[in-house]
């Protein structure tokens, strides 16, 4: 990775490691930024205080959050009233270099003191180089494309609209699979298979059809002439961190190659080393017709891509079709670029394999664990009876972030940073906390 493409120093960095202010400053020398932040975030509010004000001004869509949390190191993070969390959760696989990655944040100061802006009238050296390292790393073919977005819903909608220009004048049909979740916006939502998230906004762009989550046979009899795409997530994490087996997808490239229609694989929780390698579906070894990307893609910052593979392929959203006001931006790009960067300099793919395996294994001696799934640092695990909600309260009061995607199934995609000695601590207390949340469970009940 050349200067060119990322910049940076310790400019702007305070004494303390952390990123500094950098931009303008009032007559009296002290930063505007700074002064801001001194006077309405630098507080000794307690987190009941911030939950307070929280309910007061924020749309209720997310429930009451958990805790109030104010400062991140690694794979740690601190709530307002100083209780200090193993962040096994990594902001639902985002995080993927931890909190406060001195490298990452530098670059992100670095590129915002510099140039922060430009919308899509112009580019920038760094979405050039982020471009051309995502075709590298993905092993994309000659002809192929990178459109950028903020997020992986809105990925997710660039690969509908372009499922919906394979067209050819007869082609409506969208295959996508029971258990999916693509995104919330009505084109990704369309996709997703969770009654409880359509219901409400119902009715939703047409086409799509949900079929059995691993059945070959049924994808075959789904996939036909009248096909435009298939929606595949490799692993599908919202469902439980459900594995799609090497058969299974190199049977949906099969089916659509024959058909006509596009595979388009959304790896937006399980690319960029999630899985202990660029792409969750590599050892497939086929070239989907496009995949989507984001979560741990800027390490933090947002970002999201979507990936054409092939010239026919990336011909079909032509200009004017498809845009963005804030995607590919200079900054989400230099953070992207940084986070992988970072990956490949320190080794953090082959600590993703070592510390996934340990967990995995640890988790499948523990005795009331029933079934452990998943790959590299993105793992289900199910409990023999419905206390995984109750897990997630026991958890945080044992300093552990987790999640719960079923009543019997916990979720875990912490940093890829995650050491064996972070791994170990969770494993150690996973007993007590599942004691507790038991017991806890049983209480509710009477």
């Amino acid at each position: 990775m050349s200067h060119t493409e990322l910049s940076h120093s310790a400019a702007g960095r305070s004494s303390d490691g952390g990123p500094g202010v950098v931009g303008h400053r009032e007559a009296g020398g002290a930063p505007i930024a700074a002064e801001a932040a001194a006077t309405t975030l630098v507080s000794q509010s307690s987190g009941a205080d911030w939950l307070a004000r929280y309910s007061s001004s924020l749309m209720g869509v997310f429930g009451t959050p958990q805790r109030v949390l104010v400062r991140g190191a690694g794979a740690l993070v601190w709530d307002a009233d100083g209780k200090e969390y193993l962040d096994l959760l990594g902001g639902i696989a985002v995080n993927a270099l931890g909190h406060a990655h001195p490298f990452v944040t530098s670059v992100i100061a670095s590129q915002l003191a510099t140039l922060g802006h430009v919308s899509n009238f112009f580019t920038s050296p760094t979405q050039i180089a982020l471009a051309e390292k995502l075709l590298a790393i993905t092993k994309a073919p000659a002809g192929s494309k990178v459109f950028f977005a903020n997020s992986g819903t809105e990925a997710n909608e660039a690969a509908f609209k372009l499922a919906r220009r394979n067209s050819s004048g007869k082609r409506t049909k969208i295959i996508a699979l029971e258990g999916a979740f693509h995104g919330r916006t009505m084109g990704a939502l369309a996709l997703t298979a969770k009654e409880a998230y359509r219901a409400p906004f119902e009715p939703l762009p047409g086409g799509v059809v949900h079929i059995p989550f691993g059945d070959i046979e049924a994808l075959r009899a789904a996939v036909d002439e009248s096909t435009a795409a298939v929606f595949l997530e490799p692993i599908q994490g919202e469902a439980g961190v459900r594995p799609l087996s090497v058969e299974y997808l190199r049977a949906a490239r099969e089916a659509t190659t024959a058909a006509g229609a596009l595979l388009i694989l959304d790896e937006v929780q399980t690319g960029i080393g999630r899985t202990g390698k660029w792409l969750a579906s590599e050892d497939a070894g086929i070239v989907p017709d496009a995949v989507t990307l984001a979560k741990g893609l800027g390490g933090g910052f947002p970002v999201g891509a979507l990936i054409t593979f092939g010239e026919p392929t990336s011909s079909l959203l032509t200009a004017g079709q498809h845009g963005t006001t804030f995607g590919g931006n200079p900054v989400a790009t230099a953070a992207a670029l940084a986070t992988l960067h970072a990956i490949e300099s320190q080794g953090v793919l082959e600590n993703v394999r070592t510390v996934g395996a340990r967990l995995r294994a640890g988790l499948s001696d523990v005795d009331a664990v029933t079934e452990v799934r998943g790959e590299g640092l993105l793992i289900g695990f199910d409990l023999d009876a419905d206390i995984a909600p109750a897990m997630v309260t026991a958890a945080l009061d044992a300093g552990f972030i987790i999640n719960s995607p079923g009543p019997r199934t916990i979720r875990l995609a912490p940093p890829l940073i995650l050491t064996t000695e972070q791994a170990d601590r969770f494993l150690d207390a996973l007993p007590g906390i599942i004691k507790a949340a038991a017991a806890q469970t049983a209480k509710d009940a009477q």
